[in-house]
Formats: C-alpha cells, sequence, structure tokens
C-alpha cells in the first residue's frame, strides 16, 4: 500500500481558531454551490450550440469550439495570478466579484455582432471565472478545514457538474425557440441570480490565509510546491482535455445523419452530468476506502470504457457510454484535486490549487479544440482513440508515481532497519 494514501489530513482550524457549526458549514456550502452553479453553467454554456453557432457564422466544427475553449483558455492563464490576488485582498472579495461579473458579461454576450467579438467577450469571461475556479477550493479548506478535505471537494465538484448540468440543457432546450442568442440570455439570467444569492450570503469567515502558528510553520516545506503535485495536475490537464473533446464533438455527432438530433434532444446527452454529481460526491470516500492510486485509476479505466462505448451505432448505447465515461471523469477530477490540495500546506494551498486549475484548464481549452479538429478531419472513431491515448497516458503516471512511492519507502525503512543494527 502506497504510504500517506490513507492517512487522513490535518484538520486546520478557520481562521478564528474554531471550526464552524453545522447551521455555518450550511451557509458556506450553500453560497459556494450557488456560485459554482453560476460560473460552470456560464462557462459552457455554448457548448450545445455550437452546430448552431457554426451555421451562422459559417465555422467549422473546429472553429466554433472556441466559443469554449477561448473561455477556458482565459480562465487558465488568468487563475494563477487571480488566486494571488485572492492571497493579498482576500478570497471572498474575489469569488463574489468573480460571479458578479461574469454573469453580466453572460448577458452581453448574446449582443456580439461578430464571431471575434464573441470570442472576445468570452475570453473576458474566462479570466472572471478564474476567481472562482481557481479560489473556492482554498476558500472552503480555510473556512471548514481540512479534515474531510477530499468529501468536501468531492461536494463542491458535485455542485459544479450541477451547473455545467443545468446551463447545457437549459441553451439546448432553449436553442429551438429562441435561437442561440436567446438561449444564452436565459442561461446568463439564471446565472445572475444564483451570483446574487452567492454574493448575499458568502460568509467572511475563511476571506485570506489562514493564521497559521509560526512553530508549525518552520516544520512546513518552504519554497516552490513539491513535487507530488505535479502528476494530479497532470491527470487533470489530460483527463479534462478527454473530456471536453468527447462533449465538443457530441453534439455535431448527434445532429448529423443517421442520428439527426434536434438541439433539444441533443442536449439531453448532457444528464449524464448526474452521474458526475453522485461519483465526485463518493470520489473521497472510495479513495479513503481502496487508497488514492487504485481509486483513481481506476476511475480513469471508467473512462476509458465509457467512452468505448460510445462508438456503437444505437444511440440507447452512445447514451449509456456518456454516462459511464462522466461518472469516471468526475471522480477522477475530485480524487486529483483533493490530492493536489492536502499535498500542500496551508501557506501553499491557494498556489498548488491555482495551479491544478490552471492545468485543469489548459487541458479544457488545448484538449476540446484539437479534439473537435480531430472529429472535423477524421471522425469519431479517431477522437475515441485520442482521447483513450490520453486517459492511459494520465493513468500510466499515477502508477509510475506509486511505483516510487513504494521503492522510496522500502529503501527508508531498510536504512532505517540498518542504523538500527548498526547502533547494536
Amino acid at each position: 500500500m502506497v504510504l500517506h494514501e490513507r492517512q487522513q489530513v490535518r484538520n486546520d482550524a478557520v481562521p478564528g481558531g474554531t471550526t464552524p457549526g453545522t447551521r455555518g458549514t450550511r451557509r458556506v456550502s450553500a453560497a459556494v454551490a450557488a456560485g459554482g452553479l453560476s460560473s460552470f453553467a456560464l462557462l459552457y454554456a455554448p457548448q450545445p450550440v455550437l452546430p448552431q453557432l457554426a451555421e451562422g457564422f459559417h465555422l467549422d466544427p473546429g472553429s466554433a469550439s472556441l466559443a469554449v475553449g477561448v473561455a477556458t483558455g482565459a480562465l487558465a492563464v488568468a487563475v494563477l495570478p487571480v488566486a494571488a490576488l485572492a492571497e493579498r485582498i482576500g478570497r471572498r472579495r474575489v469569488i463574489v466579484w468573480s460571479v458578479l461579473v461574469s454573469a453580466v458579461l453572460g448577458l452581453l454576450l448574446p449582443l456580439a455582432p461578430t464571431f471575434p467579438v464573441l470570442l472576445g467577450m468570452r475570453a473576458v469571461q474566462g479570466v472572471a471565472i478564474a476567481g472562482f475556479a481557481g479560489v473556492a477550493a482554498a476558500y472552503l479548506a480555510d473556512a471548514l478545514g481540512t479534515k474531510r478535505l477530499a468529501a468536501a471537494v468531492g461536494a463542491m465538484i458535485a455542485g459544479n457538474s450541477v451547473g455545467g448540468m443545468l446551463g447545457r440543457l437549459g441553451t439546448g432546450f432553449a436553442a429551438a425557440p429562441l435561437g442561440w442568442h436567446g438561449s444564452l440570455a436565459v442561461v446568463a439570467s439564471v446565472a445572475l441570480a444564483c451570483a446574487l444569492f452567492a454574493a448575499l450570503t458568502l460568509p467572511r469567515t475563511g476571506t485570506g490565509t489562514p493564521a497559521v502558528p509560526q512553530e508549525r510553520v518552520a516544520g512546513e516545506r518552504r519554497g516552490p510546491l513539491g513535487a507530488g503535485v505535479w502528476v494530479p495536475c497532470a491527470v487533470g490537464a489530460l483527463a479534462m482535455g478527454a473530456f471536453v473533446a468527447l462533449y465538443n464533438a457530441a453534439g455535431f455527432r448527434l445532429a448529423a445523419p443517421p442520428l439527426s438530433l434536434a438541439p433539444a434532444a441533443a442536449s439531453l446527452v448532457f444528464l449524464s452530468y448526474a452521474m458526475g454529481t453522485m461519483s465526485s460526491a463518493a470520489a473521497g470516500r472510495l479513495a479513503g476506502r481502496f487508497g488514492r492510486t487504485a481509486a483513481l485509476v481506476t476511475a480513469l479505466l471508467v473512462t476509458v470504457a465509457g467512452s468505448a462505448l460510445t462508438l456503437h451505432p444505437a444511440l440507447p448505447v452512445i447514451a449509456l457510454g456518456f454516462a459511464v465515461l462522466t461518472a469516471g471523469f468526475f471522480a477522477a477530477h475530485a480524487i486529483a484535486n483533493a490530492w493536489v490540495t492536502a499535498q500542500a500546506s496551508p501557506r501553499t494551498r491557494g498556489r498548488a490549487a491555482g495551479l491544478y486549475t490552471l492545468c485543469y484548464y489548459l487541458g479544457s481549452g488545448a484538449g476540446g479544440t484539437v479534439g473537435s479538429v480531430v472529429y472535423g478531419g477524421a471522425g469519431w472513431p479517431w477522437l475515441i482513440a485520442l482521447t483513450t491515448a490520453w486517459l492511459l497516458l494520465a493513468a500510466l503516471a499515477v502508477l509510475l508515481t506509486s511505483g516510487r512511492a513504494r521503492a522510496t519507502a522500502l529503501t527508508d525503512g531498510r536504512g532505517r532497519v540498518a542504523a538500527e543494527a548498526a547502533r547494536r
């Protein structure tokens, strides 16, 4: 068994030196959930109407997918500076401005007269959403402590997945009667309501870096983040790239013959996010029971199996494949995200969370666009081959890290035995 995989993380107290009660915990959770719903509904709202954007602006699938890729890419670039800003002015303030500004930009997005203008607005919106995406996990750790960090992050990701699902479904169902302009406006209106709720209810507890006793800081790693954070960051990038590539191309595949589904019917594929909501919430418990390596590798392999099912021509099997791959992906994301945060000390927690978010959304932007280009040029089977390679590479990285940890533990153990024998 890999050392530390099942070890509980410290229960760092919130800045007042006490942990919040049940009522305070519920308030924090509700506010962060509302912020996540708003942010992720807006971030991926254009995904179901990519075929309509392609038709309206005379674009190919790869170009149309930039409506998603530009926003996620801008989020990735902005997340570390925004996380650093949050360390100075407070995480709560950054989160509040993030959800409000991104929602207002969402209302303005349907007014874009040209596709380049739309892309510019999406880039600014991605920067705004970075304030929530890059800070929320660290805010939760400060506000609630880290005793049950994996479960807390899993619950947050479950809320984010609900936002992503509702935003996509809302856009897809409103596209037929209202067009892509009206459908984006509907989603932005709901997102604004959620953003206002989050801004009004988000507690001030945990607004900055928690106070850490100097004697504890002296014993913790200083300077750059440890090497242990890079593997889960790579997993996040590769898995997210595969996931977004599949969903970007899904609308085109479902709308094309022989399936020829209408936008509302095609958007039903996003109901698969309900599976992600459940799997991400359960991921922390699975990692605690079976070990982080086993749980993460299994989640990645489940994602591969689900994507393989989508190769079948029958619509029910395709729908099942999306449900399976979505469950696997969100479980992997929750475990990798918690891994990064657990590796970091309180002083580096914000940077660690920001680094993971950077890699995650770089994978989203680059992988989603590359996957759409591959689908447009070579078709669905080649897209599945590409995303499978990414997912297997992520699983291999986890296994190699586990092997190195075992070897290090064995070497250290032998060294201690030899030293003890010499003293005797």
